[in-house]
């Protein structure tokens, strides 16, 4: 398939000028798509789905149409089952649509830890060279809007609950053959239109659960890039990091390239098994790409990694990664493979131009020092290898006396091997679930568990903002407090964080 050439979508690549005429025609054209047999009304359960209304009032009305699907993200584990992942139901909701996915260049992120990261360090490398640029992600912390994201800004209320509206009638006019599509696939095909719409040089698209029988594995992606592959989600996904690996590869599309991180034996050679089965280069960080990592401390710059890439078309020299842990420096590189791919297929993305738009990185929910007095770091740690990245990071990156770590975490998990390693990096524990996740662990479980595998000090508290009063009243100025285990659990925290910080704010002097 020939690959899109840079800023070939309509908008200025240096102003980022849109294209009205290309937006409009789009915009029409999915919606005359979407509303053409939305009178069927019974569903595949045989139950009769609400009729979607001609548009949503407002927002609000537009958010519990979208909380009232199926939300896989949220369902208890044993309420799932591979069967409830398909395909199928996702190509006929965005042929329905105008298949918006095939209207904007993409690159799809696949892995289990470090997506989030490097779509950000990905997006925000495109943009620094002038391009407009699309961001799907997943989880959200706060609100469903941070999923959907255009140069820095989401998408507006007003963008959402009109496109919403489009979607919702999509939705009833397949749901007699192929059911009513979940939660995670609305907000996929919502933000495909999106991107559509707004005539994008280029879009990054993190995969949800697995790859094969993902939502967004419906794009036809320039670029795919594989972060680290391990454990998690084995109930769906499998047993083994062989089984997880060949869900992950099942994303790859012939003639596609894929560049990788390093992965472990058996992951590697499932994945360059799957590449050769499916028609598609592996080029792989270290490997096949020439690349190097240092971890250094400067006065300037302080304690941060250092990485070096080089390839026929591209040059990275002793580039500063602008997120904390040593973990980053293959994400950082995984996205600046990705752009080297992307080079190759007409983007023009100067090394300058890149590493000045990636110093001072953030990303909300990573690594993030949310809070002083006391200090509170937030990261959405959820497996075992990314718990023991963060603990490494903040002992290279913070220093503290002691860390008591707030945590939480979804009962799909292995808890055990989280409870270990959270026992080798803090000093104390406070256990507590996300209030608005029902697949969230019950707290007292979790100590119960704890307390067969350390004999260190910990608590239980049922909210959040509980476990923060007692995790105030156990540090002094020099200490840390960690929140992790889950991004809901994050979330609630940001939340609470937020909440506070407008009460201090109103606070007489």
């Amino acid at each position: 398939m020939p690959k899109p050439a840079a800023a070939s979508s309509g908008r200025s690549k240096k102003t980022g000028g849109r294209s009205v005429s290309k937006k409009k025609t789009a915009r029409k054209a999915a919606t005359k798509a979407a509303t053409g047999s939305g009178t069927k009304k019974a569903a595949a359960s045989g139950k009769t789905p609400a009729k979607a209304p001609k548009r949503f009032v407002s927002y609000q009305s537009a958010l519990k149409h979208l909380y009232d699907r199926d939300d896989f993200e949220r369902a208890r584990v044993r309420r799932l089952k591979r069967d409830d992942f398909k395909l199928e139901r996702m190509r006929a909701l965005l042929a329905k649509l105008g298949d918006p996915q095939a209207k904007v260049p993409a690159v799809q992120v696949i892995g289990t830890n470090g997506k989030g990261s490097t779509c950000h360090l990905l997006s925000t490398a495109l943009r620094s060279c002038g391009y407009t640029v699309g961001l799907f992600t997943s989880p959200h912390l706060q609100d469903v809007r941070e999923r959907i994201v255009i140069n820095g800004e989401v998408i507006s209320t007003g963008d959402f609950t009109k496109l919403m509206g489009t979607v919702a009638r999509a939705a009833v006019a397949i749901e007699k053959t192929h059911g009513a599509p979940t939660f995670f696939e609305m907000v996929t095909a919502l933000a495909f239109s999106h991107f559509a719409d707004e005539a994008l040089d280029v879009a990054v698209i993190e995969c949800g659960l697995g790859g094969r029988l993902d939502a967004t594995t419906c794009v036809d992606p320039s670029v795919i890039a594989v972060t680290s592959i391990s454990l998690d989600h084995t109930q769906l996904l499998g047993e083994t990091a062989e089984a997880i690996a060949i869900e992950k590869a099942g994303a790859f599309k012939p003639g596609v390239p894929v560049v990788s991180i390093p992965q472990t034996e058996e992951v590697m050679a499932t994945l360059k098994s799957e590449a050769e089965r499916v028609g598609c280069s592996l080029s792989v960080l270290g490997q096949d790409i020439e690349f190097s990592s240092r971890f250094e401390a400067t006065p300037k710059v302080g304690t941060h990694t250092c990485i070096c890439l080089s390839t026929d078309r591209s040059e990275f020299e002793h580039l500063t990664v602008p997120l904390m842990g040593e973990h980053q420096a293959l994400n950082c590189g995984l996205a600046l493979a990705a752009l080297d791919q992307l080079r190759s297929q007409g983007f023009d993305t100067p090394e300058m131009k890149v590493i000045d738009g990636l110093a001072g990185l953030t990303i909300p929910g990573r690594m993030e020092l949310a809070w002083n007095r006391p200090r509170v770091l937030l990261d959405g740690a959820h497996n075992a290898d990314s718990l023991k990245a963060l603990i490494r990071s903040i002992g290279a990156h913070i220093p503290y006396d002691s860390m008591v770590v707030i945590f939480g975490c979804g009962e799909d998990k292995d808890v055990d091997s989280l409870l270990k390693t959270i026992s080798l990096g803090a000093d104390k524990i406070i256990f507590t679930r996300a209030r608005k996740n029902p697949r969230a662990m019950d707290a007292d479980e979790l100590v119960q568990r704890f307390a067969e595998i350390s004999p260190k000090m910990c608590q239980v508290a049922d909210t959040f903002a509980d476990a923060l009063v007692l995790a105030e009243l156990a540090v002094g100025s020099e200490d840390l407090i960690c929140v992790t285990g889950s991004f809901h659990l994050v979330g609630e925290a940001k939340r609470r964080l937020n909440e506070l910080g407008k009460q201090r704010s109103k606070a007489p002097a």
